[in-house]
């Protein structure tokens, strides 16, 4: 069966030859994968196909990189760890000015609309409302939904599973350009203007996350700053630790929560983590909240127009009496089920509803921003015609007449169709802002405030939308949507549950909504504590706790993640950090086997090897060897040395610098130094097409010695590929060198390499079939 397999993996790799990318038969949803081990990948970022190269986070330990760091002063070690602080809290100070001047934008624009819409109720005039509202909506979704689909496909949707990807070691093209960050925020705030089942948190986590790679790399690619004190930063290894940072910039000012943004970094995105990037992370969200703060006190005084408690969301309960005996464990249990089982249920329609979406975007752009504006014209009906179903409520007697029934942009109580003294419910949670419908429903002390009827129509629509509006082509986040359908049912049942409980309907509500973002996004830890920096009551972490890891628990039993499961319908090659158990029973031996022979250059090559090797193979890194080295013990026995790896871009930047050599021969420690610096061998572009060699330079040689990383990762072949697995995920590698368990005369130095995409649980199982048959079997 093994050999049957192996014969398997080698027939299929040399049918791909003669393959177009794109059509690879993959067995992923939305893209097509390869049934090789081992391929040039395919995913879907943002909204656009892009083919998926891994990430240098290994040092690359080469004469050139000892060189540099041997004649670094004191002075400028300092100045390199200043400068880390002070690009964490340029990360920070950015992002804070971004968030709030997209809650700005927003809080005016939707305001103003809504305004508009209710001078037009309040004449009695709503067939006009209705028109402007929904033209008002499918402009704002238009101009979102243009800049997504021909500007740039990277911004639409959330980021945060292409972030996690990154950091995970994925390299994510065009993620965090500047036209990405451009249309990220013009994007975001049309689309949560037109009123949209959306959120800005997904969005300003990518947008903290490009300032902070624009920040280290010194701007966009066509007009990068090309600094002296920069070139610290021109490596994946501190780009990564910049992201972590922008990433948690994001979180914190969708929230005001920078312990929570630092936790939701840790928890949910970050593969690698250290205590220095802790301290660094905390202190770009210390920034954010600032720089918040100090926006809200100059609001406050009325000079940021219709902004004022909304935009940025703040749920204070903190003079809410949070009291609950032994009996609240029953509903506080039941909440958490409920949570988990919705949670499960709402991931598994939208894998489906995103795939069908995929089949839309497929057709081109114009379908896809017809998918966009269809969804705009179905959710502002929905949005201004359900209230009119829902029965007006008395004000209570209690409440002061400019206080019930408003028409204004915000409260508690909108008039809409109602007579004087009446409100509508219904239309105090649909029509405002997703943000001022947090607060609203959020409520505490208001018992009477909402009919059962109501929240279950707008549980059941947010659920619908919820759905329907994640996947088109705008920029999106799921907390929001998430949050407003969680805390529907959470208050549902707080008011079923009547006298028989002590805790505020508006604190079920609260719990309602940590529970089904438990049950989605799979979080516990920064959740839990994101939602006491929301609600700033301390009294509510111990129900909290237990209903995010019941929903956690009940949900981990049904399927994975939110965005897990967008990760694997992209065709992101994340290399989770837990290993299937049947690795354990294969080794990386049995993985070389799968492949074709590793491709291997000489220490000191001739250039027509160097240019025939990159242009047959799109490997990344080649191993170098030497024959005919004696060994330091034993005289006169001559061995094949295995000096290390080299890099395709290293490769290439020998060919366009024409660092050629006439003899064969060692070049001296002075001669590389002369002709590169650490600064050229960062660059990344290139293709070999790009070269141009003559016939006389292709008889010459190259040394490769000083380019080549000395000291790369080795595993010996008889390592299991689950322990394999875990070493490269851990250390954030992109290749690992496979060498023999026994030494002998005519044994090769390397038996293989391993890359990211060989490790990946689908590509092995594609190579090994009979891998597939007994998982099945192990399966009750």
């Amino acid at each position: 069966m093994e050999q049957d397999s192996r014969l398997h993996g080698e027939s299929t790799e040399g049918d791909l030859e003669a393959r177009d990318p794109e059509t690879n038969p993959l067995r992923q949803t939305l893209l097509k994968r390869n049934t090789t081990l081992s391929s040039n990948h395919l995913a879907i970022v943002g909204t656009k196909v892009s083919h998926i190269e891994s990430l240098d986070y290994e040092i690359n330990e080469n004469d050139l990189f000892k060189q540099d760091w041997r004649t670094r002063s004191r002075v400028q070690v300092l100045q390199y760890i200043f400068l880390k602080w002070t690009l964490a809290c340029l990360v920070g100070l950015l992002t804070g000015i971004i968030a709030t001047l997209i809650n700005l934008a927003v809080e005016n624009i939707a305001g103003y609309k809504l305004l508009a819409v209710f001078a037009y109720i309040e004449q009695d005039r709503y067939f006009m409302g209705l028109l402007y509202f929904t033209a008002a909506n499918f402009f704002l979704t238009m101009v979102a939904a243009v800049l997504c689909v021909w500007f740039a496909p990277t911004a639409a949707g959330p980021g945060i599973p292409e972030i996690k990807a990154y950091l995970n070691g994925v390299d994510t093209p065009n993620m965090f350009g500047a036209t990405t960050l451009i249309v990220k925020i013009v994007g975001s705030i049309g689309a949560v203007s037109a009123g949209l089942d959306l959120g800005k948190e997904g969005p300003l986590v990518h947008i903290g996350s490009c300032i902070a790679s624009l920040l280290g790399q010194g701007g966009p690619d066509n007009y990068r700053i090309r600094w002296r004190w920069l070139r610290y930063f021109n490596n994946d290894r501190d780009r990564r630790d910049l992201i972590t940072c922008g990433s948690s910039s994001g979180v914190c000012a969708a929230f005001r929560s920078p312990v929570g943004g630092v936790l939701f970094s840790l928890e949910e995105v970050a593969t690698w983590w250290r205590s220095a990037l802790l301290w660094r992370t905390f202190f770009s969200t210390a920034v954010v909240v600032v720089v918040l703060r100090a926006f809200i006190e100059i609001c406050n005084s009325g000079q940021c127009g219709l902004f004022g408690r909304g935009g940025l969301i703040m749920f204070d309960v903190s003079s809410v009496p949070v009291t609950y005996h032994a009996m609240d464990i029953i509903p506080v249990v039941l909440i958490g089920v409920i949570g988990g089982l919705l949670g499960a249920l709402y991931n598994h329609v939208l894998h489906k509803v995103l795939r069908l979406y995929n089949l839309i975007n497929q057709k081109g752009k114009i379908p896809k921003l017809l998918l966009s504006l269809g969804v705009s014209l179905f959710t502002s009906v929905c949005l201004y015609g359900l209230p009119f179903l829902a029965p007006c409520t008395a004000c209570d007697p209690s409440l002061e007449e400019s206080a019930c029934p408003t028409n204004g942009r915000s409260g508690n109580y909108k008039q809409f169709n109602c007579p004087k003294g009446y409100y509508n419910d219904l239309a105090t949670l649909l029509l405002t802002t997703n943000d001022d419908a947090v607060r609203n429903i959020f409520s505490t002390n208001s018992a009477g405030e909402y009919n059962p009827v109501s929240l279950l129509i707008f549980f059941a629509l947010y659920c619908v939308l919820g759905l329907i509006t994640f996947g088109i082509a705008v920029p999106s986040g799921l907390f929001l949507p998430i949050i407003l359908m969680g805390s529907a049912y959470g208050r549902l049942l707080g008011m079923a549950m009547g006298s028989h409980t002590s805790i505020d309907q508006g604190l079920y509500a609260v719990l309602g909504a940590a529970s089904l973002m438990a049950g989605s996004m799979r979080m516990t830890v920064s959740l839990c504590v994101i939602f006491l920096e929301l609600t700033n009551n301390l009294l509510l972490l111990p129900i909290t706790m237990i209903v995010l890891l019941i929903s956690k628990t009940v949900g981990d039993s049904f399927n994975l993640s939110i965005y897990e499961i967008i990760l694997e319908l992209k065709g992101l090659p994340f290399l989770d950090a837990n290993p299937e158990p049947w690795m354990r029973n294969l080794t990386v031996a049995e993985l070389a086997d799968a492949k074709p022979p590793v491709v291997t250059l000489n220490g000191i090559e001739r250039v027509s090897r160097v240019v025939e090797v990159l242009r047959n193979t799109t490997h990344n890194g080649f191993p170098v060897v030497d024959d005919g080295v004696l060994r330091p013990v034993g005289v006169g026995v001559e061995v094949t040395e295995l000096h290390g790896v080299i890099l395709r871009t290293h490769l290439l930047q020998v060919l366009k610098k024409k660092w050629f050599l006439t003899e064969k021969r060692r070049t001296e420690d002075w001669e590389v130094r002369v002709k590169f610096t650490s600064v050229d061998l960062a660059e990344r572009e290139g293709k070999i097409e790009e070269v141009t060699v003559t016939r006389d330079e292709m008889e010459m040689y190259i040394d490769l010695h000083p380019l080549t990383n000395t000291t790369p990762y080795t595993v010996v072949e008889s390592m299991s590929v689950a322990k394999a697995m875990v070493l490269f995920r851990s250390v954030g590698l992109r290749h690992m060198l496979i060498v023999p368990k026994y030494q002998a005369a005519g044994v090769p130095p390397v038996v293989g390499i391993l890359t990211r995409q060989d490790l990946r649980a689908h590509n092995i199982l594609s190579a090994f079939p009979h891998l597939a048959r007994s998982k099945s079997r192990e399966k009750p």
